[in-house]
């Protein structure tokens, strides 16, 4: 994930809130995380819809067995943890009130974020 990004902010205010452990890979704290989530974004299939409608497809997460989502609750709901409650969300945009942070997530019982941040793959 990356600090720059709203839903990967709220997704570490979830994380923070509920106290479980995960590891968040800031893609734009280097080039070296950069470079690793583009190989990523540009070759895995997960992406293909995000390449087509011109995203980045971030957050991401990745579970320790290598499955992947954008899907916060599916997530979540891999470390044993309900889905995301609107009062969690701390951070809305202004042109949408309602949240885009249920997007998708990837994440195992070590959770790993790829955001405009990335995650550990």
């Amino acid at each position: 994930g990356t600090h720059i990004c709203i839903d990967c902010r709220n997704y570490q205010a979830i994380q923070a809130s509920r106290g479980f452990e995960a590891e968040f890979i800031d893609i734009t704290a280097d080039t070296a995380n950069l470079k690793e989530f583009l190989a990523l974004r540009d070759h895995d299939p997960v992406f293909a819809p995000v390449r087509e409608h011109g995203g980045i497809g971030i957050p991401l997460f990745v579970r320790e067995d290598g499955r992947k989502t954008f899907d916060i609750d599916e997530a979540l709901s891999w470390i044993g943890q309900p889905p995301v409650r609107e009062e969690e969300i701390v951070e809305h945009r202004p042109c949408c009130a309602d949240n885009d942070l249920r997007t998708k997530i990837q994440q195992s019982e070590h959770l790993s974020l790829y955001g405009q941040g990335a995650a550990g793959v």
